[in-house]
């Protein structure tokens, strides 16, 4: 069974920046997609970058730039740069599949003071 662990997460000023790492225990080569979500108290859960293995990427209207994911297939890991953090980019951020399909690692807490 896929694992996914999630790290990286912290407290940041506004303007300052993260980088997220997720490590999957076993191949990521297997899902095409890969991507990172979100999900802020009280508010549904939104995908926010997500990457194909032939190194294409999206990024959600609201990153306007400000995000890079990345796939490392050698190591099974995935990140995502997070740069000009907002307050509102405050959410619990999970890796996974796209479409959602893999049982949810434990995330990691982004929190952005204004």
């Amino acid at each position: 069974q896929v694992r996914l662990v999630e790290s990286g997460g912290g407290l940041v000023q506004a303007g300052g920046s993260l980088r997220l790492s997720c490590v999957v225990s076993g191949s990521i080569i297997k899902f095409n997609i890969m991507g990172w979500y979100r999900q802020a108290p009280g508010k549904q859960r939104e995908l926010v970058a997500s990457g194909r293995k032939d190194g294409n990427t999206n990024y959600a209207d609201f990153v306007e730039g400000r995000f890079t994911l990345s796939r490392d297939l050698a190591k099974n890991t995935v990140h995502l740069l997070m740069n000009r953090l907002k307050p509102e980019d405050t959410a619990v951020y999970y890796c996974n599949a796209v479409p959602w399909v893999l049982p949810p690692g434990q995330g990691t807490q982004v929190t952005v003071s204004s």
